[in-house]
């Protein structure tokens, strides 16, 4: 793998690839450097060797999946801001859902495309983004606007039969705090919160609480981060985090955010 060593003109805009697919990577490389304006100056293929290069070599734009070996690709954002402010960011990935796109705007994603996007797509989207600019493929800026016109249209509310008592029980466990804290919280009975909780449940059609929890996040009910949250969780899970057990969350490290998977 090729790091930041290669020379590029002045009007080159200098990019860095992050992605554990080494075909992929290679394809991307091959790519770009097709274009007179672009220039691939490195490569990494986990989130800390992604850190690492671009740190040494302050490129314009680093492009990464959000699903890698060594953290996920949110956390990697927050991190490639930290040691490099200025740089552009575009995600390349196969998720879509309403949680992975909020939780990688939130981290500070400049744009998102997703893999299956046209070659002339992607070298639009990597030109946008380098103009200082946002990019989102279709089916992308389609669930934003579908997302904010569901949370500001009170006709849309994913939850009408619920009462107001209700939808702040439903809110806080599944944020996962336990039937006495939100009964702390609320200033009511554990028995009570637990008929609230039972009253949600059937009224929305749910089964048990990780039922509970991805309606809430899907339907806005959550505030982002906590949807950054869960597309940590669920991105642990797709690599296989040894710490996902049943619940399907994994234990939080010291700094609070889910330690890398091995």
């Amino acid at each position: 793998m090729r790091e930041a060593t290669l020379m590029f003109t002045q009007t080159s805009a200098s990019i860095v690839l992050v992605e554990d697919h080494t075909i992929l990577r290679e394809g991307l490389r091959a790519l770009i450097e097709l274009e007179p304006d672009l220039k691939v100056i490195g490569e990494a293929r986990t989130a800390a060797e992604g850190v690492r290069v671009v740190q040494g070599s302050d490129p314009t734009l680093v492009i990464t999946d959000l699903a890698m070996p060594g953290g996920s690709g949110l956390r990697t954002i927050d991190e490639l801001r930290a040691v490099c402010p200025n740089v552009r960011v575009l995600v390349l990935t196969a998720y879509c859902t309403d949680e992975y796109i909020v939780a990688a705007l939130s981290a500070g994603a400049d744009g998102y495309v997703l893999k299956d996007a046209s070659r002339a797509e992607l070298l639009q989207a990597i030109r946008s983004v380098i103009a200082g600019q946002k990019y989102f493929s279709k089916p992308v800026s389609a669930r934003l606007v579908s997302g904010y016109l569901r949370r500001n249209d009170p006709a849309s509310d994913p939850c009408p039969r619920i009462t107001e008592r209700e939808r702040e029980v439903l809110t806080r466990i599944a944020l996962g705090e336990s039937s006495k804290r939100v009964a702390v919280a609320l200033c009511l009975s554990v028995k009570t919160v637990e008929k609230h909780r039972a009253n949600v449940m059937r009224k929305l059609a749910l089964h048990n609480t990780a039922a509970l929890t991805l309606f809430a996040v899907r339907n806005g009910l959550l505030p982002q981060d906590a949807e950054r949250c869960f597309a940590e969780v669920e991105l642990a899970r797709f690599r296989g985090h040894p710490e996902v057990g049943s619940a399907g969350v994994p234990d939080r490290g010291p700094d609070g955010l889910i330690p890398a998977a091995v």
